[in-house]
């Protein structure tokens, strides 16, 4: 577990997410100025909130993300590049599309990979994350999955839309990063709420988080580093 992380570098892997569909502006307001105050990477917002998100993050460093066929992978590929080229008109700069969840169940890999590769496509220079939803897939299919995303030319394969049930395991985490390529990354998202749960997903192979726990995740490391740096110094103090 990486216990020697700075705050800067565990925000670095933040993605907040500010997705519920029931968020009033109000709502969403305190939720990008959080992702602001506490410099992570980027916010994950909904498609009809990218250009109000990138306004207001305007000078902040903080990036925008969107979805894309969310939550569940089911809308046409011509939906999904569509979705793309206006979530890009309107400002986003990464993008978490879910795979088509019922396909790759089916078997129907060479179908998965063409709606991937399209979209991928649209997406240009811009990071493509292929949300796998892995609680409604066995470990096969968790594996498969991500190695079709990778034929694609996914950026990251990423465990969960958080509105399926379940979410990031370490152990589904760790299996998506031994499949996968070194040129592909994993993003842990869904149920990752604390501390100890964002160090194990980091341990087992992410390198971006997707949560909407952000200020709490941060606020226990501030806190732990704290406790760490005054017990240090009562032990200096005790020489």
């Amino acid at each position: 577990m990486p216990t020697d992380i700075t705050q800067e570098q565990l925000a670095a892997t933040i993605d907040h997410a500010i997705l519920k569909p029931e968020l009033t502006r109000a709502e969403v307001d305190a939720e990008l100025d959080t992702a602001a105050e506490w410099s992570v990477f980027s916010v994950c917002v909904r498609p009809s909130d990218i250009a109000y998100a990138v306004a207001r993050l305007e000078g902040s460093g903080v990036a925008v993300g969107t979805v894309i066929g969310f939550p569940h992978g089911t809308t046409s590929t011509a939906a999904k590049v569509a979705e793309v080229a206006q979530a890009a008109a309107d400002g986003a700069v990464e993008f978490d599309m879910v795979i088509n969840i019922a396909a790759l169940r089916s078997g129907l890999d060479e179908e998965v990979v063409q709606d991937i590769a399209a979209v991928k496509e649209a997406a240009g220079q811009h990071v493509l994350k292929v949300i796998l939803e892995t609680s409604l897939l066995d470990e096969e299919q968790i594996a498969r999955g991500s190695r079709l995303a990778e034929e694609a030319g996914a950026d990251f394969v990423k465990t969960s839309t958080g509105f399926a049930g379940g979410g990031a395991t370490a152990a589904h985490v760790a299996l998506m990063r031994r499949t996968v390529g070194d040129t592909v990354q994993v993003k842990a998202s869904g149920g990752v709420r604390g501390l100890d749960t964002a160090l194990a997903m980091l341990d087992a192979g992410a390198t971006r988080l997707g949560t909407s726990a952000s200020a709490t995740i941060l606020g226990e490391l501030a806190a732990r580093l704290s406790g760490a740096e005054a017990s240090a110094r009562t032990d200096e103090s005790s020489y």
